[in-house]
């Protein structure tokens, strides 16, 4: 009962939030115009808040780029924490029914990483339902790039396992698990020196990536209790994607950045890296949910009582913008993505949950309890109140509340405060332009004019490509086991399309 009643809160609380908001503008209009222009407020300063968060972890991420990690890792031995040379990497490439160009492209930059080779396990983890068509794709992968690595193995996937929800956390399970058996105990490789990377099969890591992460690992204050989050840049077919893919890419890069200034909030998303003693001790990632990246984090912090964080890399891989073949496919697949990333909102009735178990202090509760109920409810229903629902009491509020001075107000003061918040717009936009790969001949001088044109769909992508995706997960949960998503796997392409 309780946890059906945690299932129902996220959703309940963010259509309520709504309904208040369009009941109040008919029949309380100035207490719904009040609270618009605070909380207008209190977004622009929160906006600033996190804009100088991007800019800090931009400047980190360039200088980090800039550094030869493996010879920091020579010239600066950490005898407390154990020798860098010791230290394996596992990377686990889950893959499905990706084409045999996107797999190559991931496998071409681990052998070209700034890093021992010998020193690499990578594991190419198939969907055995996947059939011929990967098996055709293991051997190519096999004959050009078997004999790059320490070790390289290929794990498959049985299809229909029971209690297991098809997808990303069950394949890397079991991959995880086969290396175990297959390497890891039989050559007795001590648990405490491996760090496991879960990547997407897209997942180009950058040429220093095992070294900053070898070297985060043995100079972080508790590094086995710890995992570690790259920024995800989404610029391998970049020039392929249509606008409203290219600003989603950008923004979600955005946004990872500023949590890598802002650690203490930072949870796991996507490609990421962890101790693998500790990943053995939990039991490895749950096979029976959607959102396996981030309820990895949730699984250690509740397994340790608290004592868990991410380190944040200020370092980027390189991945898939999210497109298909045709327009409207790619928008498509845009929300269901959205909508795949939003189903996170199911970790909240499991960390509330495990709340309840001792050990985590009441301050750790509150913050972490708080901070992910209030990342969903914004993400569900920000958008909303300030580009739709703050002209919402003009339009309803009646005859007295227009002839009023708030009325007249409220649109000037929404518009001033929404002008100051598009500076911030405007140089995420130049931000975005100097992360891009380098330009094809093909890229003009017009092309930056579009590039930068495109962050005028800002407010649609937010609506659109935000809050309704996430209202619908969150709504989804509310409603139950009939409901529930099943993971969806986003598809990679080299697709043409562009916009």
């Amino acid at each position: 009962m309780k946890t059906k009643f945690l299932e129902i809160f996220p959703g309940a609380l963010a259509w309520l939030t709504l309904l208040i908001l369009i009941s109040l503008s008919f029949v309380k209009p100035v207490w719904v115009a009040i609270f618009i222009i605070l909380f207008d407020c209190y977004w622009l300063c929160k906006t600033a808040f996190l804009y100088f968060h991007l800019q800090a972890g931009f400047r980190q991420m360039r200088a980090n780029q800039k550094i030869n990690w493996v010879n920091e890792l020579i010239n600066n031995q950490q005898p407390t924490t154990g020798n860098w040379r010791n230290i394996y990497h596992l990377i686990i490439l889950p893959t499905y029914k990706e084409p045999y160009e996107v797999v190559r492209e991931s496998f071409l930059s681990l052998k070209n990483a700034n890093y021992p080779k010998d020193k690499l396990i990578v594991v190419l983890a198939i969907e055995e339902k996947a059939g011929v068509a990967a098996e055709t794709i293991v051997q190519k992968i096999k004959g050009e790039f078997e004999k790059d690595f320490f070790k390289f193995l290929v794990s498959r996937h049985p299809a229909d396992l029971a209690g297991e929800i098809a997808g990303k956390g069950a394949n890397e399970t079991w991959a995880v698990k086969e290396a175990k058996k297959v390497i890891i105990d039989p050559l007795k490789i001590n648990y405490e020196n491996i760090l496991v990377s879960a990547f997407d099969i897209d997942t180009q890591s950058g040429s220093d990536y095992f070294g900053i992460l070898t070297y985060k690992f043995l100079t972080a204050e508790k590094p086995r209790r710890s995992s570690y989050q790259p920024v995800p840049l989404f610029t391998n077919n970049i020039y392929q994607a249509p606008a409203l893919a290219r600003l989603i890419a950008f923004s979600t890069t955005f946004w990872m950045m500023m949590h890598q200034s802002w650690s203490e909030r930072l949870t796991t998303f996507s490609s990421h890296s962890m101790p693998f003693k500790a990943l053995v001790e939990i039991g490895f990632w749950e096979t029976g949910v959607v959102s396996e990246d981030s309820r990895i984090f949730w699984q250690f912090f509740l397994h340790y009582k608290g004592d868990w964080r991410v380190v944040p890399l200020f370092y980027p891989v390189y991945m898939d913008a999210n497109i298909a073949p045709s327009f409207w496919h790619t928008l498509k697949n845009l929300y269901k993505q959205q909508r795949r990333w939003a189903w996170g909102a199911e970790n909240i009735p499991y960390v509330l949950s495990g709340f309840s178990a001792a050990g985590i202090t009441l301050g750790q509760k509150i913050y972490r309890g708080f901070h992910l109920m209030e990342d969903f409810h914004s993400w569900a229903t920000n958008a909303l109140i300030i580009f739709i629902f703050g002209w919402l009491p003009v339009l309803v509020g009646g005859a007295d509340f227009n002839i009023s001075l708030l009325s007249y107000n409220l649109p000037r003061v929404t518009s001033f405060i929404m002008t100051i918040a598009s500076i911030g717009i405007i140089t995420s936009a130049v931000l975005a332009l100097s992360l891009l790969p380098p330009k094809p001949k093909k890229f003009k001088i017009r092309h930056y004019i579009f590039y930068l044109a495109q962050w005028v769909l800002m407010p649609v992508t937010l609506i659109v490509m935000g809050s309704f995706p996430a209202l619908e997960a969150q709504t989804r949960l509310m409603f139950g086991k009939r409901f529930y998503l099943d993971f969806w796997a986003t598809p990679k392409s080299r697709s043409k399309t562009a916009g």
